[in-house]
C-alpha cells in the first residue's frame, strides 16, 4: 500500500483546523527570536507540538463519545487480520489476573470502546493497531470479532496517538516509557515529537537514552516491567554496564537461570544487580604483603579482573613506588614466558 501525503498531526484525527496549522507554522518562524532566558522545552516548536497534542486529545474524546452514541464508521474485524503497533509500549505483566478480569468483562458486557486501526503499510488486507491492544488481544483469545475504527495515519502520528493514550495510563513503568522512546528513536522520530508523545523534556529523554543505549533491549525485556524499580536504579544499572561492558555476559547468565516460579520482574532486576556486585556480597579480606623480616608493606585484593594494592606500614608508600617502577620489567618477563 503506497503512503498518501502526510496529514497534519491534528487532521489525522479528523480535526481539520487551518488555524492550528497556521499557528504551528508561525511558531516555527518565531522560535529563534525567543530570548535565551525564556527558551525552554515547551516554547516555540515544542510548545506548538504540545498544543497540537492537546487538540488531538480533545478530538479523541469527542470521537469516542460519537462512537459510543452509535455514530462513526465502526467495523467488526477478524482479530487475526490485525497486527500490533510497530511501536510496542508494554512489557508482559508479572500477574495476568487483571487481564483475565478485563477479558471476562469483554465477554459478558461486550466491547464498548472500539480499537483504532490503520491499514498495514506493507501487507494488503491486514491492519495495524494504533491503540487498543488489550481489547484486541481479549477479542482474539475469546474468538470474537473486534470492533474497530479505521483511520489513515502516518508512523509519526501513530506514535503520537499512542503517547496520548500512555499519558492517561498511569500504570506504565519508567522502563516501558523508555523503551517506547527507544523505538521512536530507532524509527527516526525527531526528539521534539518524542517529547510531545511522552510529555517529557530533553533532560528526561537524555536519561532514557543513557539507559536504552547502554542496556540492550533483550536484557530489558528479560527483566520486564519492574514496576517498583524507578529511574535512579535503572540509571545505576546503565552506569555499571557502561563502566564494564563485559558485565553483559554476567547479566544474561543471571537472567537465564530459572528463579522462583513466583519471581517478579522487580526480583529479576535485583538478581541482575546482585550478579554485578559479587565482591560486595562476599566481603573478601585483603591479603597482607610483608618483607622477609615480617614488616608489613601493603595489602591486596584480587578479583578475576582486578588487583588492588594499598600501602600499609611506614614503608608502604615507598613499596608502591617500587612496584610501579617494576611493572614494565614484569610485563617483559610475562611476554618471554608466553613465547616459551
Amino acid at each position: 500500500m503506497s503512503k498518501s501525503p502526510r496529514k497534519s498531526i491534528v487532521a489525522s484525527f479528523g480535526l481539520l483546523s487551518a488555524e492550528l496549522e497556521n499557528k504551528l507554522a508561525d511558531d516555527r518562524q518565531s522560535a529563534p527570536t525567543v530570548s535565551s532566558s525564556a527558551s525552554r522545552v515547551g516554547a516555540g516548536v515544542i510548545g506548538a507540538a504540545h498544543r497540537a497534542i492537546d487538540d488531538i486529545r480533545s478530538e479523541r474524546d469527542r470521537l469516542k463519545a460519537l462512537v459510543e452514541s452509535g455514530g462513526g464508521a465502526v467495523r467488526e474485524l477478524d482479530p487475526s487480520l490485525i497486527d500490533p503497533s510497530p511501536f510496542p509500549d508494554r512489557l508482559p505483566d508479572d500477574d495476568g489476573t487483571d487481564f483475565e478480569a478485563f477479558k471476562r468483562s469483554i465477554e459478558t458486557e461486550g466491547q464498548k470502546v472500539p480499537v483504532q486501526v490503520r491499514q498495514h503499510p506493507t501487507s494488503p488486507g491486514r491492519y495495524q493497531i494504533v491503540y487498543g491492544h488489550r481489547r484486541w488481544l481479549a477479542a482474539k483469545q475469546l474468538g470474537m470479532p473486534v470492533r474497530a475504527l479505521e483511520v489513515e495515519i502516518s508512523d509519526l502520528d501513530l506514535v503520537l496517538a499512542q503517547g496520548i493514550e500512555n499519558a492517561s495510563r498511569q500504570d506504565l513503568t519508567w522502563i516501558e516509557r523508555a523503551l517506547f522512546a527507544s523505538r521512536m528513536d530507532d524509527a527516526g522520530i525527531k526528539p521534539r515529537y518524542i517529547y510531545a508523545a511522552l510529555s517529557i523534556e530533553d533532560a528526561e529523554l537524555a536519561r532514557m537514552r543513557s539507559v536504552y543505549r547502554t542496556v540492550p533491549a533483550d536484557i530489558i525485556e528479560a527483566i520486564g516491567r519492574a514496576p517498583k524499580i524507578g529511574r535512579p536504579r535503572w540509571l545505576d544499572l546503565a552506569k555499571a554496564v557502561a563502566g564494564d561492558p563485559s558485565t553483559l555476559d554476567s547479566i544474561r547468565a543471571a537472567l537465564s537461570m530459572k528463579g522462583n516460579g513466583a519471581e517478579t520482574s522487580d526480583q529479576r532486576f535485583q538478581r541482575v544487580l546482585n550478579a554485578l556486585k559479587p565482591a560486595a556480597k562476599t566481603g573478601v579480606d585483603p591479603t597482607p604483603i610483608s618483607d622477609g623480616n615480617g614488616t608489613k608493606l601493603a595489602a591486596f585484593v584480587m578479583s578475576p579482573k582486578e588487583v588492588r594494592i594499598s600501602a600499609a606500614g611506614p614503608l608502604g608508600t615507598e613499596f608502591l613506588k617500587f612496584v610501579e617502577a617494576e611493572l614494565p620489567s614484569l610485563a617483559e618477563r610475562f611476554a618471554r614466558q608466553r613465547e616459551q
